[in-house]
């Protein structure tokens, strides 16, 4: 039977017929109205009176201007809220909904709170990362700290094991990639620079690295670095990369520094021997172009005399061929000039004595100038004896004769 025909249940009115002590839902309609009396009372004041006074028009009239004053005031705090400002050296990501929607700029920004959200990336600030050390451990030194043995520890090309300590340096490139690409970006870039160093030092010898390879080292690992966290698209850039540390490991360090000294000693023995001899060999050569330039000038001398000789003989023998006896009494006389030229000493045979008459020139011209002028008095005083000397010599001339 339906609730409304006549002799039915009156207690079964969907709408609120409901008795007192009967539990049931509110009415939808009564809700709404309570609210709207709610509202009008807060804000009926504002608009002169509430319902009561001015009726039940009046009333609602408030209500509604009541409910569109909160909206607007919530529609003003949420569009304020949505203000945002980037510093200087970072970057705004804005996500939509969870996903990347535009990277912003320096400077005030907006954005739809709840619908996105911004997350800000420091790009201008350089960090820091070590590879087989820890900066401020206990161990180690002052500038490598603590040595972390699992990471310095490396396999050169010809098997010797190398403790290295590298320092690298980086600085975000990417926001958006920094954020989304990689899920660890610090733990991705220590693997990819112990990755890369342990190569490059597999590929090299360890006096190499020990000596003038450290700046190929380090810039082989950059590039290398680099290059994959282009290809990841990390949104990293390595700045620089510094090689802290390369010793052999401290077990054999005493072995190494002897070995070291070694061959600092047989640097020196090298270069010692080598000074000496670009010390003796040029003096050697020099002296080698000197004899060599004596000797052919001494060869030159000698053809020049020669040639001279050969010459003189020639024009001799025409003149000979011309006047024989006037030649050889001309040459007699040139041959005793240059004897007795040279010569210091006199001899006179006196004619008609049994005794030489000795002049010792010699000693009268080293005599000094007293002595060469009493020579020069005695030879200028005594004319009889310079005239026998004159004599004398004539007749030794004339007594050989020249055949």
């Amino acid at each position: 039977m339906a609730w409304n025909e006549p002799g039915g249940s009156g207690n079964k009115d969907p709408w609120g017929g409901r008795k007192n002590n009967e539990q049931g839902p509110p009415d939808l309609d009564e809700v709404v109205k309570k609210l709207q009396e709610k509202f009008g009372g807060l804000f009926g004041g504002l608009f002169g009176g509430g319902g009561k006074r001015n009726g039940g028009s009046g009333s609602g009239k408030a209500g509604s201007i009541g409910l569109g004053l909160i909206a607007i005031v919530a529609i003003t705090v949420w569009a304020i809220s949505g203000v945002y400002i980037v510093e200087e050296g970072t970057r705004g990501v804005v996500l939509q909904f969870g996903k990347y929607n535009k990277t912003t700029q320096p400077g005030p920004h907006w954005h739809p709170r709840g619908i996105q959200t911004v997350e800000t990336v420091d790009i201008a600030n350089i960090r820091g990362i070590s590879i087989g050390f820890r900066a401020g451990g206990g161990g180690g030194n002052r500038q490598t700290g603590s040595s972390v043995g699992r990471e310095s520890l490396m396999l050169t090309e010809d098997e010797n094991i190398v403790d290295v300590k590298l320092a690298v340096q980086y600085k975000v490139k990417s926001a958006s990639d920094y954020l989304f690409n990689v899920k660890d970006p610090e733990t991705t870039l220590r693997q990819v620079i112990e990755s890369a160093i342990r190569e490059t030092i597999g590929k090299s010898e360890m006096d190499y690295i020990l000596k003038e390879g450290r700046a190929d080292v380090t810039e082989q690992t950059r590039a290398q670095v680099q290059e994959i966290l282009d290809r990841y698209e990390a949104g990293l850039q390595v700045t620089t990369v510094n090689l802290q540390d390369a010793q052999p490991p401290e077990q054999v360090q005493d072995a190494f520094a002897d070995a070291v000294k070694a061959q600092g000693d047989q640097a020196r023995v090298i270069n010692e021997a080598k000074a000496y001899s670009n010390d003796i060999v040029p003096r050697a050569r020099g002296k080698a172009a000197r004899q060599l330039a004596e000797a052919n000038a001494y060869k030159e001398q000698v053809i020049a005399e020669a040639t001279g000789e050969a010459s003189r003989f020639t024009q001799v023998l025409t003149e000979y061929t011309k006047a024989p006896e006037v030649t050889r009494k001309r040459l007699y006389l040139e041959a005793m000039e240059s004897v007795m030229t040279n010569s210091s000493k006199v001899l006179v045979d006196v004619k008609g004595g049994g005794n030489l008459l000795y002049l010792p020139l010699d000693k009268m011209m080293s005599g000094g100038s007293g002595g060469s002028s009493d020579g020069r008095r005695i030879i200028e005083g005594d004319s009889a004896s310079r005239q026998i000397v004159e004599q004398r010599l004539r007749d030794n001339v004339r007594g050989r004769g020249v055949r």
